[in-house]
């Protein structure tokens, strides 16, 4: 399965750098110890100093927040505690005077049983929403996937795509049971009523300012879909109106399995948790493995000082999707997101300096999840909060400064939307903004050197050039046109060098950014010899 080279979408995608912003936790300007949308307005330039030029917010519609935003009562409406409709069109404007894109958060699979959709499907009398979400055709009879009885007083069961109060919306099954008539086709004018409609939210807010959306659990909307043939042929339906009408707007599946995902249409997807371990082959390790039970087969992280991990974990799945979508589409390797455990857990701020150089070198298109860049820890122990149980940690207010609440908000301790990390050294923006050597400060770098090197942004071909399997550092090659920029990471504490061939390249290479690592010409090729936990960046000119 390749996706095809043709109308890749939106030109500023490949170089772009996402900060992801989880609202409720980002910034309080009213002192209800939530966040909102004024907050975000409020740190648009602080976003921008980063290097990022775009946007990916979390929910931010009507919900009754059993799931953070995720469970949507009303797709055209601002959540009262974020602000209104008016504060999103704000945000919009705002963001794009300073160069910004903003996406927002698309649950296309489900909603809130609140929702006035579901209402309505649920009673007994036959009305043009009796089919708006999967419902069996009796209390009793099994639906062969996560279902709720006994809800209301229609009879019947309706699936649910996670929690309980989250009914699946109906696009229909790939292979309905003739036996059992409520599984509708997804030709179904019900069906299709589904998928019209949800483009209609997408025309909505891009009417109002929206740069694209990211969509949630992208590959959950058809049932019994194993080879997802009907799920990937729904999105490039989705994908032509975009194509049609918003040839500028991105699209970004939550899918993790890029090779389908672009193939379906999507312009981007995140290679996170889903499906494989290469993702959390990099950066999660131990601390997971006993929070989340879904990461306990997983080997030990590449980037961990222990040095015990295989880059070759990550990398075949990588470059097996690399070669499947390159031309057609993007791979997002995220820093994390606000559903898995902080990036600086259990690593010091140098070897989040490693990471970070990684994630800003590599293909594709980087997302920052906000706080990460600060190095931001998981705050254990805390009691779940709208549904976040064990990712409750991971999702507390940002640390802006030494004040109140770390700057997040005035609001008394007791009515925060979450604890303040404790610890007295946590650390902070305001803190960080004055050291040169600091882990935003870092950040920065790199992400200026992304941009004044074509060869590191997202359209810049990849080779590894030293990967071999239980060994370190891993090497790789960046190159368009006539620049080559060759990469190395050593996350381990042990020193190791490694020689590489990069091919006919001069004789003297320029160091762009590096620490504890030195390059030296060979008889074959060149030595790279790097000290315990460090990274090199050198460009080479070609011949």
């Amino acid at each position: 399965m390749t996706a095809t080279k043709k109308n890749r979408g939106p030109s500023w995608v490949a170089n772009a750098i996402f900060y992801e912003v989880y609202p409720q936790s980002f910034l309080d300007t009213n002192g209800d110890g939530i966040g909102d949308l004024p907050g975000v307005i409020a740190k648009l330039d602080y976003i921008r100093s980063l290097g990022c030029d775009a946007i990916w917010l979390n929910p931010c519609f009507e919900s009754p927040f059993g799931d953070a935003g995720y469970d949507v009562s009303d797709f055209y409406k601002v959540a009262p505690r974020y602000g209104t409709n008016a504060d999103l069109k704000r945000l919009f404007k705002e963001a794009h005077k300073r160069g910004l894109r903003v996406c927002l958060d698309l649950v296309a699979g489900h909603t809130s049983t609140e929702h006035p959709w579901f209402k309505q499907s649920a009673k007994v009398a036959k009305n043009k929403l009796t089919h708006r979400y999967v419902w069996t055709d009796s209390v009793w009879q099994g639906a062969g996937l996560p279902a709720i009885s006994g809800f209301s007083e229609r009879d019947g069961a309706y699936v649910t795509n996670f929690f309980h109060f989250q009914p699946a919306l109906n696009y229909g099954f790939a292979k309905p049971d003739p036996k059992k008539p409520w599984q509708l086709p997804v030709e179904h004018p019900d069906c299709l009523a589904t998928r019209e409609e949800m483009k209609n939210i997408m025309r909505y807010w891009l009417d109002a300012g929206a740069d694209g959306f990211r969509v949630d659990m992208a590959s959950s909307l058809v049932k019994d879909d194993t080879d997802f043939k009907e799920t990937m042929g729904l999105w490039a339906d989705m994908r032509a109106m975009y194509d049609s009408e918003y040839p500028e707007a991105v699209l970004i599946a939550e899918w993790s399995d890029p090779a389908r995902a672009i193939a379906a249409g999507f312009h981007i997807d995140f290679l996170i948790h889903f499906n494989d371990p290469a993702y959390t082959s990099l950066f999660r390790s131990e601390p997971e493995r006993v929070l989340f039970r879904f990461f306990e087969n997983i080997p030990p992280s590449f980037f961990d000082s222990k040095g015990q991990g295989d880059i070759r974990v990550f990398l075949d799945y990588y470059l097996k999707h690399y070669r499947k979508t390159r031309g057609a589409g993007h791979i997002s390797i995220p820093t994390g997101n606000h559903d898995i455990m902080r990036l600086a857990e259990g690593r010091t701020m140098d070897e989040l300096k490693v990471a970070f150089t990684f994630l800003l070198t590599m293909p594709g298109v980087p997302y920052i999840y906000c706080g990460d860049e600060i190095g931001m820890r998981y705050v254990s122990g805390l009691i779940s909060k709208e549904g976040g149980y064990n990712r409750t940690g991971s999702r507390t207010p940002m640390q802006w400064s030494s004040g109140k609440n770390a700057g997040f908000s005035t609001a008394k301790a007791k009515d925060l939307y979450l604890p303040i990390d404790p610890t007295k050294n946590r650390p902070t923006v305001e803190t960080q903004e004055t050291d040169p050597e600091s882990l935003l400060n870092h950040l920065r770098l790199l992400s200026k050197l992304r941009r004044k090197h074509p060869a590191l942004g997202g359209d810049g071909d990849f080779e590894p050039l030293y990967a071999e399997k239980n060994y370190y550092p891993f090497i790789y090659r960046r190159t368009l046109g006539a620049e080559t920029i060759v990469v190395a990471v050593n996350p381990s504490a042990q020193a190791v060098s490694a020689d590489i061939r990069p091919g006919k390249l001069s004789p003297n290479p320029m160091s762009l950014f590096s620490h504890g690592s030195t390059l030296k010409r060979t008889k074959s090729g060149w030595k790279i010899t790097m000290a315990g936990i460090s990274f090199g960046i050198f460009k080479f000119d070609a011949q």
